[in-house]
């Protein structure tokens, strides 16, 4: 995995894509160290909570988030809460992880920096 994961590119994904590999996820996540891999609803995701000083600068951040996201088709779940917001990325089409995911949540973090975010690693544990 010589490229950067915020440098590639998001793939149109259909259902006929394999979810990612546990091999592939174990190298994506040395990229992005602070998401954790979860499981809700029976669907594994990648999550990451950041935090800011104000709820202007989240739901900022928020927005960037999203106008990422509808740039290439690739939507994530997002909660904004006062201070903070939880990102969660994964393949609607294949209700798991693909390496789009591990693309977006690198870019994610790009757009954090840019929104100068309280770095936090949050550990959030398995939902269901």
């Amino acid at each position: 995995m010589a490229e950067n994961l915020a440098q590639r590119t998001c793939i149109p994904c259909s259902g006929s894509l394999p979810p990612a590999t546990p091999e592939e996820i174990a190298q994506y996540q040395l990229q992005i160290p602070h998401w954790q891999v979860i499981e809700s609803d029976s669907v594994m995701q990648l999550q990451r909570q950041y935090g800011f000083k104000n709820f202007q600068q989240a739901l900022a951040f928020t927005n960037r988030v999203g106008e990422l996201a509808e740039s290439v088709g690739h939507h994530p779940a997002l909660l904004t809460e006062c201070v903070k917001v939880t990102v969660n990325w994964w393949t609607h089409a294949i209700a798991g992880l693909h390496h789009n995911d591990f693309i977006m949540a690198a870019k994610t973090d790009e757009v954090a920096e840019q929104c100068n975010a309280k770095i936090s690693a949050t550990s959030v544990g398995i939902h269901s």
